[in-house]
């Protein structure tokens, strides 16, 4: 039922846990039960640290695993261009039944990145973007790729 990867990180789970100093914290909650919170410690505009606490399925403990694999020491921008379906293609594939809200764990970090960045606009150190999903991501990413016109420092 579940492939070689999806084993793996549920049983050996990489990156778990809390940061007590965090600079961003986010957590998604799903009527299935499932529950993300992701973690965040930001240096030079890079994810210098990247934990997790999950209560779900096997699944959900293997989608945050990799999620955080992949994103620590990516940039800020780079670790936004993980989908679900980037953690979902890293994992082999997932059980077409444990799509709709085992794999939300990209979706946890996106906001731990942009509870960050709000804090961060709070400090006068950025300009906010409060809004949720594809859309913050896509302002930010076009403001932050190179040869943008927008600015956020």
């Amino acid at each position: 039922m579940y492939g070689p990867k999806i084993i793996e990180h549920f049983q050996n789970p990489r990156c778990a846990g809390k940061i007590p100093d965090a600079d961003g914290v986010a957590t998604i909650a799903e009527g299935c039960g499932d529950v993300f919170r992701f973690y965040v410690k930001v240096r030079d505009n890079r994810l210098e640290k990247v934990r997790y606490e999950v209560k779900g399925c096997p699944v959900a403990i293997a989608c945050c695993s990799m999620t955080a694999v992949l994103a620590e020491g990516k940039t800020l921008v780079e670790a936004m261009q993980i989908t679900n379906q980037v953690v979902e293609k890293a994992l082999g594939g997932l059980p077409p039944e444990k799509k709709h809200c085992s794999n939300l764990a990209a979706d946890a970090l996106y906001e731990a990145i942009q509870d960050y960045l709000y804090k961060r606009a709070l400090e006068g150190k950025t300009s906010p973007a409060r809004s949720s999903g594809d859309d913050w991501r896509n302002l930010y990413l076009q403001r932050e790729t190179p040869g943008s016109k927008g600015n956020w420092r």
